[in-house]
């Protein structure tokens, strides 16, 4: 991580229906139409991409602005593992193991058919508003967990949306679930990871280690500590990045770190698996 320079962090309301505090994000959905964005106009990815440009021409020096897309991997076989035994008796006891007679989820499952299906989801709702000018990421950063991973894969690898732009995808440690104790938590050594999701498109934060030394068995991690990382991952793209547009693709754990990060009081947010939440996020030095 670079070095910390103190910022404030603060959603920019009234461009997407899921960045009001009050956002009822069971009503809105996974893939509202348009993402979210307000303005259902045949010109409103451009008008929106004018008034992200003007938000940073007239910036004082030390502000910016950016759009992030955070997307929430598609179910994994965890996810289908807690819904049949239920939360409750999942965290006591099931989320210790590694699987059932019926599914396997440690350590690091793979999507489910359903989420293999949500991440194609996205990847036709991209499709759909390209014909409407939405701005691709310039950037794109994942979990190295592979229910994320295989997410990002099957929503943008090979789309026909993306016109011969060149596709890279940074991994960041940081940006795994909250960890602990729930096997599906622990990720594969880094040679695993980098044999099924090889350069040119995907590529390591330097001082990736190879093996697991994040993951503990007895001690589950604090969302203290999930909100930490997530405003140095924070840090890490406003200070390095001169994108404007990044995609990050995890987790529901460590993005409600993110708007705690921004917000301590901001209600969570229950994105569900497959789901994309944009927002505008300001960054100030102070």
């Amino acid at each position: 991580m670079p070095a910390h320079v103190k910022r404030e962090y603060s959603i920019v309301t009234g461009f997407f229906v899921q960045d009001h505090p009050g956002a009822d994000a069971k009503a809105i959905g996974a893939l509202p139409p348009r993402f979210g964005l307000l303005d259902d106009s045949s010109d409103r990815w451009n008008t929106f991409k004018a008034r992200i440009s003007e938000l940073n021409a007239v910036a004082t020096p030390g502000t910016q602005y950016k759009v992030f897309f955070f997307s929430r991997h598609g179910q994994g076989f965890h996810n289908a593992g807690e819904a049949k035994y239920g939360t409750k008796v999942w965290d006591e006891y099931w989320s210790k193991l590694n699987g059932d007679d019926e599914f396997v989820w440690g350590p690091d499952p793979d999507l489910t058919q359903l989420g293999l299906d949500q991440a194609k989801a996205a990847r036709e709702l991209w499709k759909a508003e390209r014909a409407f000018g939405i701005p691709l990421p310039e950037r794109h950063y994942s979990s190295p967990l592979q229910r994320a991973l295989r997410t990002f894969h099957e929503t943008f690898v090979g789309a026909d949306f993306l016109d011969g732009t060149p596709l890279r995808c940074t991994i960041l440690e940081y940006l795994r679930e909250e960890s602990g104790e729930h096997t599906c938590d622990k990720r594969f050594p880094r040679n695993v990871i980098a044999h099924q999701f090889p350069p040119p498109i995907y590529d390591f934060e330097a001082g990736f280690s190879e093996a697991d030394t994040f993951w503990k068995a007895d001690e589950r991690e604090t969302k203290a500590h999930v909100t930490e990382r997530a405003l140095q991952i924070f840090d890490r793209i406003f200070s390095s990045d001169k994108e404007t547009y990044i995609c990050i693709t995890a987790h529901s754990g460590i993005i409600n770190g993110f708007l705690r990060a921004i917000d301590p009081d901001r209600p969570r947010y229950p994105l569900v698996t497959g789901g994309v939440l944009p927002l505008v996020i300001k960054a100030v030095d102070v």
